[in-house]
């Protein structure tokens, strides 16, 4: 990876963590939710040893083939789910970003790839095009994805003529039918308390209904911000 080596080592643990919690819901998810679980811990322990500083190694031009070749090939079987989900669709990106960035690297020149880019001649590896896109796609996605971790709920307290009170954030009050006591600056009486209640719901992978979907999607977020900062020091 190029760049500080602080921040290389900073995408390595992120991607390790990532993984191997991904390994951990591939040990106890059954049918497709393995296949979920397998991809994801491959590519976040991928983006670890792709981000190890080249102050520390530098890897012979055939690992990053080796890189290519694996990623290619789970692309591949990515393919036949990407068609029917968007969250393997989504993998199917990732796998093919991680192949981009092999062949970048394995086509760098000898000089450039002694130096890891940065610290060699400064060449960047990749098409700015390429790198452009895939910059965009994933900045879209870590945004999304955070608004989605986002603890959202509104409570909206109204009377029967249509008096609405003020707007409650994090708190839930259950629709009994018995009569609430008065809300400052709104409601200055007894009246019935009608609770609409919105909150985000988040759907755990078919297959693994085990999983923590929050955790699930907080390792999917920094993998996204992992890719990010690795495309950046392309």
């Amino acid at each position: 990876m190029h760049g500080p080596a602080t921040a290389g080592w900073l995408v390595v643990a992120l991607c390790a963590a990532a993984g191997t919690y991904c390994l951990l819901r591939l040990r106890g998810a059954p049918g497709a939710g393995r296949g979920t679980a397998g991809g994801e811990a491959l590519m976040g322990f991928g983006m670890a040893a792709m981000a190890v500083p080249a102050a520390v190694v530098t890897p012979p031009r055939w690992i990053w083939l080796l890189y290519a070749a694996v990623f290619g090939v789970a692309a591949l079987r990515t393919l036949g789910p990407a068609r029917r989900s968007s969250h393997h669709l989504h993998h199917l990106v990732g796998m093919l970003a991680m192949v981009y960035m092999s062949v970048a690297m394995a086509l760098l020149p000898g000089a450039a790839h002694e130096g890891h880019g940065a610290q060699g001649t400064g060449d960047a590896g990749g098409t700015p095009l390429a790198t452009g896109v895939l910059l965009i796609y994933y900045a879209g996605f870590v945004l999304w994805t955070g608004a989605r971790l986002l603890p959202l709920q509104t409570v909206t307290v109204t009377a029967p003529d249509g008096r609405a009170g003020p707007e409650l954030a994090g708190t839930v009050l259950p629709d009994t039918g018995r009569t609430a006591g008065p809300v400052a600056g709104t409601v200055t009486e007894a009246v019935p308390v009608t609770v609409p209640v919105v909150v985000p719901v988040v759907v755990p992978d078919v297959g693994a209904p085990e999983d923590r979907p929050e955790m699930a999607l907080a390792c999917r977020l920094s993998m996204g911000i992992a890719m990010l900062a690795m495309l950046l020091t392309l």
